[in-house]
């Protein structure tokens, strides 16, 4: 078993630094030998100070905002790097080598996704991709990355409810945040030919990724493009290698993130079928009694029991 690694990158010690008496977090080792963690960070009256310095380790955080911060002020290796508006559902990204700190004067609510080099570099190797140097990004400047904030959210109840979280759900959508990282802004792209007629890793991986953040449904010439395929040949090659078509595998994943939603009491059955992208409860009824095998009423029943 791996013993837990010494970082300040994430969890209660991350939470020191950014001057947060609570810090939940979640840590994953889907990946062999490496690690992911998400870390709630969350202050309502914040102190008028900068954040403690972070150890220095090649790794990356990228935190996503779930609510607005005015005049944000982000400093680089001791020098001031930005000071911008960061919106709700945008993203920074910060490599912990070059002694990140922020200045937070205004309540705020974040993400914050802890990526250390051994993880993108076992995500490269698992795509049969090149590993990669460095990511790129604007320092202290917020992203509107839709695919880190949809995942994000997936993860706020397994944070507020760690107990009743669903360890391979929790893994699957770490892995995706940090594939999607390492496509999007290290540029990670595989160097073997697929075989014919089937996705490469990197295509099934980026296919399930998008659809994952679009739980409301993607148009298949959307995901053929991600893809650099022609609709017909991703159509196929889709299900050749998953087993179901794009259309059947968005059903399945909409009824295991409904499976998680149930667990919350607050939530009505309609609120979980909108959630999940749904058109409306008896939608969710239909389609998740054939997929799962009962109603989602009894589901939810037999949670308590």
């Amino acid at each position: 078993m791996m013993k837990p690694v010494r970082t300040d990158g994430y969890g209660q010690r991350l939470g020191d630094r950014l001057r947060v008496e609570n810090a939940p977090a979640i840590v994953t080792r889907a990946l062999r030998n490496a690690d992911m963690a998400v870390t709630e960070i969350r202050c309502d009256n914040p102190p008028p100070a900068r954040s403690g310095s972070i150890q220095q380790e090649d790794a990356f955080l990228v935190a996503l905002s779930l609510r607005d911060i005015p005049r944000l002020k982000y400093w680089e290796d001791g020098r001031l790097a930005s000071v911008c508006d960061l919106r709700a559902g945008e993203s920074c990204l910060c490599d912990l080598k070059r002694d990140p700190t922020i200045l937070l004067e205004k309540p705020h609510h974040s993400l914050v996704f802890y990526l250390p080099r051994a993880t993108l570099d076992a995500i490269a190797d698992e795509a049969d991709a090149p590993r990669i140097r460095d990511l790129s990004y604007k320092p202290g400047v917020g992203v509107n990355d839709v695919t880190i904030a949809t995942l994000g959210r997936l993860l706020l109840p397994a944070l507020s409810h760690p107990d009743q979280a669903n360890p391979l759900f929790v893994d699957h959508v770490l892995l995706a945040v940090g594939v999607h990282v390492a496509q999007t802004y290290g540029g990670m792209r595989p160097v073997s030919q697929p075989v014919p007629g089937w996705l490469a890793p990197w295509q099934e991986q980026r296919a399930k990724e998008i659809i994952a953040a679009n739980l409301g449904g993607v148009p298949v010439r959307e995901l053929a493009r991600e893809c650099q395929l022609s609709r017909v040949h991703f159509s196929r090659a889709f299900r050749r290698s998953v087993g179901v078509t794009p259309y059947q595998w968005l059903m399945e994943r909409r009824a295991e993130v409904a499976k998680e939603k149930l667990r919350d009491e607050r939530l009505s059955l309609a609120d979980v079928a909108t959630e999940c992208g749904f058109a409306d409860q008896s939608h969710f009824t239909h389609h998740f009694t054939r997929l799962v095998g009962v109603t989602p009423r009894d589901w939810r029943r037999a949670l308590k029991e």
